[in-house]
């Protein structure tokens, strides 16, 4: 038999579904992959089962309903202050890894440089190779994450084609700041590139910070991409509706890869997502509010027991050192070995290096209700000896 790609060929299974088959076969308490485990919002429910019993229950327009799109684009004004064009410069996708798909097969030709910031989401590598792109990787060290400026404009060059942002940062829990988005702003300018930015926790940030979004910077509006997600801002992520804003000459080639990916997406998931992204702020209050205790709660726990707890600016995770326990082996071992032994599933954060040498924090997910994270708190508690209090 001929090979298949060699690309994605050579890529195992995700970390994630790993360390879930792991918990799942050992009854583990799972702190691993980031989902919510509650409803969402009732009445963004409602609406969508509403939608389907009134329909039309056929393909939607490509690019996604006007509903839909006229209310990421109220989102966008209300938030950010963009003055956006509903009908040229946004773009309805099936989840925030297909807009992402989309941006990158239609961006990038063969043989063009691509900045990533490392760690990074584990798809981030496997659709810039697949597309043709050359990885150049700038690393960022725990336990501050800070931006490494001088490495940055190292891997800037005139064959550099766009930045790959995530902000706030999955797996670092890092929000870049309005300075260090300036030094990104400089170098995309200079070399006349692009950003793709991944912005699916743009409401999941904490300790009075705002999320700050490198397309309203000055000279900016015609060189990024915004990535927005339902999943995470509904906390509804088997739903996949995600959204780009872009404008309308860089959105084209988007479009055109995303009609030939998957062409459309649900259209009562759809019409569902509108109502939410229309609810006030309370709602966007509450969300970041509830996931802060929720962070609080996890992250008091696991100091408790021992860990060293690094900081946590945004998302679901917070990055825990597990060296205090007196554990010799690796991140990978460790989490295979508390969930086997003390029935908790987390994620070695070396899975989410590309180039990496950091190998003593695992990744756990707090968006979890309380009594679930309580439970995995006493469960490592009584395995390492030191017991909630």
């Amino acid at each position: 038999m001929k090979p298949a790609n060699s690309i994605l060929s050579g890529y195992g299974t995700t970390v994630f579904e790993v360390m879930s088959q792991l918990a799942r076969a050992h009854d583990a308490v799972n702190l691993g992959q980031g989902f919510p485990d509650d409803r969402g919002p009732e009445d963004v429910l409602r609406a969508a089962a509403d939608a389907v019993i009134d329909g039309p229950n056929q393909y939607p327009p490509m690019t996604g309903i006007p509903e839909l799109r006229q209310a990421v684009a109220a989102h966008g004004r209300r938030f950010y202050g963009l003055d956006i064009d509903w009908q040229r410069e946004v773009l309805v996708t099936s989840g925030a890894t297909e807009a992402l798909a989309s941006c990158l097969f239609g961006l990038i030709e063969p043989g063009d440089e691509v900045v990533l910031f490392d760690p990074l989401y584990d798809s981030y590598l496997p659709i810039v190779r697949r597309a043709g792109g050359i990885p150049k990787l700038v690393p960022l060290a725990p336990p501050a994450w800070d931006l490494p400026v001088e490495r940055l404009k190292a891997a800037f060059s005139d064959r550099t084609k766009l930045v790959l942002l995530n902000t706030p940062m999955n797996p670092a829990a890092k929000v870049f700041t309005r300075e260090e988005l300036g030094e990104i702003a400089a170098l995309l300018e200079k070399h006349d590139a692009y950003a793709v930015c991944d912005e699916v926790y743009e409401h999941i940030v904490f300790d009075g910070r705002r999320h700050e979004s490198l397309i309203t910077l000055p000279g900016m509006r015609e060189r990024c991409l915004k990535i927005g997600s339902a999943g995470k801002t509904f906390s509804l992520t088997g739903w996949k509706v995600g959204y780009v804003t872009a404008a309308p000459a860089l959105l084209a080639p988007v479009m055109r890869a995303h009609q030939f990916l998957v062409f459309t997406t649900p259209p009562n998931l759809q019409r569902a997502v509108a109502h939410g992204l229309e609810k006030g702020a309370e709602y966007f209050d509450g969300l970041a509010g509830g996931m802060q205790a929720k962070r609080d709660r996890l992250a008091a726990g696991l100091t408790r027991i021992g860990f060293e707890v690094l900081p946590c600016e945004g998302t679901y995770f917070v990055n825990a050192d597990f060296r205090p326990l007196g554990f010799n082996g690796d991140d990978e071992a460790f989490c295979k070995h508390i969930t086997a032994e003390a029935k908790v599933a987390a994620i070695p954060v070396s899975a989410l290096y590309a180039e990496g040498s950091v190998r003593n924090y695992a990744r756990f997910c707090f968006a979890k209700r309380d009594e679930i994270l309580d439970e995995a708190v006493d469960r490592l508690g009584r395995f390492f000896g030191a017991g909630r209090a």
